[in-house]
């Protein structure tokens, strides 16, 4: 028998079609438009196709140095990503037992998500300078003016930027792990103990496997909402910019499709890292059947 759908399908199908195209057809748009040939514009219709503008961005755009802020931005985000999976995995392990005060720290790192984040990049850049003034007053009084005149700021890519993107990427991952070890039978851990393993070799061999999948899951949101962030980072970053600001800096003044090409291949490094999130996920859920 054929199976008639439901009078309500096709119109909500429509909508999520339509909702789709709204989600993804700007970055269509821009992959799109990045591959046009060297007398290509900003906007349709394609005049020809080619890789034109990627090579021109490899060259360089202007006095920006795009693979220097490239790397820049690949090594914050993989700090940003082991520190959130180490403190997340931590947390949830922490807060499986009643802890003290424990509702009110949760609800304290959770509040990061509904602050604006520009306030809370201007909250660690002012924090962060009043730390310089209260370092420099410590230095002077010392009498240690060498440091003294040598001394800059502590505003940085791995300082203030690093704190600046963990506000944003730990509340994610603290989420993660508290749904995972909410369903976590406690029973594995226990017939471990009783086979006489000890307590790293409980979390090594028994809980880690289990929540591998939700671990590598923690560290690809970590990474991915580090790698495109902006507002958080436009106060604390110091004197150095990552790869959006760049990217945001140079809408103003670069007029051809090559900031289409440093587009598309920020979405690839993107999207490059989900997979391999994915494809990690997965083959550990196929080893732990293996297994059992």
């Amino acid at each position: 028998m054929i199976r008639r759908r439901a009078p309500g399908f096709w119109p909500l199908a429509l909508v999520f079609a339509l909702f789709v195209a709204f989600l993804y057809g700007p970055m269509l748009t821009i992959v799109v438009l990045s591959f046009q040939g060297p007398e290509g514009g900003l906007t349709f219709p394609l005049r020809g196709v080619s890789l034109h503008w990627f090579a021109q961005l490899a060259q360089g755009l202007g006095t920006v140095d795009i693979g220097a802020a490239f790397l820049r931005s690949l090594g914050l985000g993989a700090m940003v990503m082991a520190l959130t999976v180490l403190l997340s995995v931590l947390a949830g392990l922490a807060f499986r037992k009643r802890l003290r005060g424990g509702q009110v720290l949760f609800f304290v790192t959770v509040a990061s998500l509904i602050m604006p984040s520009i306030v809370v990049s201007l909250g660690i850049g002012l924090q962060f300078r009043l730390l310089d003034d209260g370092l420099k007053a410590l230095l002077a009084w010392c009498g240690a003016d060498a440091l003294l005149e040598g001394y800059g700021s502590s505003l940085g890519l791995m300082t203030s930027a690093l704190g600046a993107h963990l506000t944003w990427t730990l509340p994610f991952g603290l989420l993660i792990m508290f749904a995972v070890f909410n369903r976590f039978n406690p029973a594995y851990e226990e017939a471990a103990r009783d086979l006489g393993a000890t307590p790293w070799q409980t979390f090594r061999h028994v809980v880690l496997p289990l929540i591998g999948p939700s671990v590598v899951g923690v560290g690809m949101f970590g990474f991915t909402l580090s790698w495109d962030e902006i507002a958080r980072t436009s106060q604390a970053i110091g004197d150095v910019n990552t790869l959006p600001l760049e990217l945001q800096g140079l809408t103003a003044t670069v007029t051809t499709p090559a900031i289409y090409a440093l587009g598309t291949v920020t979405t690839v490094v993107s999207f490059a890292v989900m997979g391999l999130a994915v494809a990690a996920a997965a083959w550990m859920k196929r080893r732990r059947r293996k297994e059992v």
